[in-house]
This record gives C-alpha cells, sequence and structure tokens, in this order.
C-alpha cells in the first residue's frame, strides 16, 4: 500500500504540473489582459507623460509577462513551491489572504451540500431498484434526469424567480441582509444560513440525479446476482438482504463516483456563487478571471488540480475498506 501510493502522489505531482503549465498557456493567450486595462487608464489620464504601449511595456515587465510562456511558468512554479502566489492584480492583496478570506463560504456551502445529496441520492436510488418499473421508480428517474439535464444557471434562474420574486421566502441575491451588523451573532448566524438556502438547493438538484442513477443501476446489478437470491432463499428479511449484503457491494462502484463530487461542487459552484452573488472562492475567482488576473486564476485552478488529485488518491484508499478482496499489490 505505502508503494501504492508513493507512485499514485509522484504520478499525481507530474499532473498537477502540466495542468498548471496548461492553464497558463490558455491564461496567457486569452484576449483579456488586466495589465492593458491598467496601461489604459493610466495613459488615458491627462497628468500622464507616457503613452499606452510605453506603460504596458513597464507592467509587462514588472509582471514578467514580457517573457515567454515556459519561462513565464518556471518563475511562476518557483514561487508557487515556496508558498508565494503573488498579489491578486484585482483584489490588491495577497492571493493567498484573500483565498483565506472567501474559501470558508464555499467549504460551509459545499460539505452541507455533500451530505444533503449523499443522504438523499443512495436511498432513492436503492429505493428506486427495489420498486423497478413502478411509479415510485418512475418518480426518483424523472426527477434525477431533470436534475442532471438542467443547466447551473436555468435552475438557479428558476428558483430565485419561484422562491424570491413569486414567493418572496428567499432573498434574490447576497450573504448577509440589510440589518446584518445589528444583529447578534446568533441571529446573524441565522441570517447566512437563510441566505444559503438557495444556493445549496441549486448544487445539490443539480449533483443528486447522477448519483441517484448510478446507485439504482448499481442496485439492480446487484440485486440480481446469484448471492442474493440464496439469501432470500434462506428466508433472512428482505432489510437485511438490502442493507447487510446488496449494499455493501453497490458501494464498491459508488466509491468512484463519489471521488469526483468535490472537486466536481467546487467547479460547479463558481457558478451558482456568481448567479447569487455569494462571496465564495467561486464567484471570487470569477470575478478574478473575467479580469485577466493572472495570479489569483492560476492559484485557483491549482487548488482545482490538487483537489481533484488527492480525491481520486483517497477513491483508490478506500476500495480496499469497502471491499477487504481488493488488495494493492
Amino acid at each position: 500500500m505505502r508503494n501504492f501510493i508513493l507512485r499514485r502522489l509522484f504520478l499525481g505531482v507530474f499532473i498537477i504540473v502540466f495542468g498548471a503549465l496548461l492553464v497558463y498557456t490558455v491564461i496567457r493567450s486569452l484576449p483579456t489582459s488586466y495589465v492593458e486595462t491598467i496601461a489604459r487608464q493610466r495613459a488615458s489620464n491627462p497628468l500622464s507623460t507616457k503613452t499606452y504601449k510605453e506603460w504596458l511595456d513597464q507592467l509587462n515587465e514588472v509582471y514578467g509577462l514580457n517573457k515567454g510562456i515556459i519561462p513565464g511558468f518556471i518563475d511562476w512554479a518557483k514561487n508557487a513551491v515556496r508558498g508565494d502566489f503573488g498579489d491578486s492584480w484585482h483584489y490588491g492583496v495577497p492571493v493567498t489572504r484573500k483565498f483565506n478570506e472567501v474559501i470558508g463560504i464555499s467549504i460551509v456551502v459545499n460539505i452541507i451540500t455533500f451530505f444533503l445529496e449523499v443522504g438523499l441520492a443512495i436511498p432513492l436510488g436503492i429505493l428506486a431498484a427495489r420498486k423497478q418499473y413502478t411509479a415510485t421508480d418512475y418518480a426518483i428517474t424523472i426527477f434525477a434526469l431533470m436534475g442532471i439535464s438542467l443547466p447551473t444557471f436555468f435552475l438557479a434562474t428558476v428558483l430565485k424567480y419561484v422562491f424570491s420574486i413569486k414567493l418572496g421566502w428567499f432573498p434574490l441575491y447576497g450573504l448577509t441582509g440589510r440589518f446584518y451588523t445589528t444583529m447578534t451573532p446568533f441571529m446573524q448566524f441565522l441570517d447566512k444560513g437563510y441566505h444559503m438556502v438557495l444556493p445549496i438547493l441549486t448544487l445539490m438538484m443539480l449533483s443528486v440525479g447522477g448519483l441517484m442513477r448510478y446507485t439504482r443501476t448499481n442496485m439492480l446489478e446487484v440485486l440480481n446476482s446469484d448471492y442474493i437470491r440464496t439469501a432470500r432463499a434462506k428466508g433472512l428479511p428482505e432489510k437485511v438482504v438490502i442493507n447487510k449484503h446488496a449494499f455493501r457491494n453497490t458501494l464498491i462502484p459508488l466509491v468512484t463516483t463519489m471521488s469526483g463530487i468535490l472537486p466536481s461542487m467546487f467547479t460547479g459552484s463558481q457558478i451558482t456563487e456568481t448567479m447569487y452573488q455569494i462571496p465564495g472562492i467561486g464567484y471570487i475567482s470569477y470575478q478574478a478571471m473575467i479580469r485577466g488576473d493572472i495570479p489569483f486564476a492560476m492559484f485557483y485552478l491549482s487548488f482545482l488540480l490538487i483537489l481533484t488529485q488527492v480525491s481520486l488518491l483517497v477513491a483508490d484508499i478506500m476500495y480496499a475498506v469497502v471491499d477487504p478482496r481488493i488488495r494493492v499489490n
């Protein structure tokens, strides 16, 4: 197991470096550039003595954009290994400081979404498999397909229209209310939770369908196995057959699917946070990217690469946990 983990870590580092290089190349090739915007603003200042081209050359030299992509990436990687990701061009503070300020909100939203998704998708998937081709199965399948098919921006818009505009139950956007600063700490906590209901509901509805369908498919395959028929023939209660025998074997393929849930929620929450203007890492990184903020965009996308590799490594280790027959040689 130790040698396997070391090999996977080495492969993961290689993938992260190659992925970061690809991201850096794409960002450097974007038509939007923060330095071009700043150079244009400074050149338009009546007190400026430099032209737009002179300002642009100066800023490119300051930020290292006058170098090629490979030399520029190497300089970035050297600083990143030391934990120095530079200052955000858009926010004007160190990237890591801005990240620490907003990551907590995204973690809370995504952890709550994760537990709601697992707690809802797996039981409903098992129920749909047990009630195959019944009204219950069809209703769960329709609900799952709706979650899979609907785009994030469309679902968020519909939920905001129904629950915010028509019913007035929840706010349209933001993390806090108008009188947040005058509230007690407990009321502030409730106010933030109140504002997170629709974003969490959006994320949960979008992600629950795929896991639900996957659970149903794998449970049907397990329920048709010979050992399940044998367990039923022995007179075991249906609850024991499902929970003790069938569900444990269903977990094996589910581990693969669930390993990608965490990274996908952080990428998906970028659209959701932007739609609801929740100042989490997704919304903040989106604002940085559309303004050509290379330092912040590189840090955020590298964070997602690392998160993906860690999730895959944990999934491989979890195989041996849910199935004792699996061993790494």
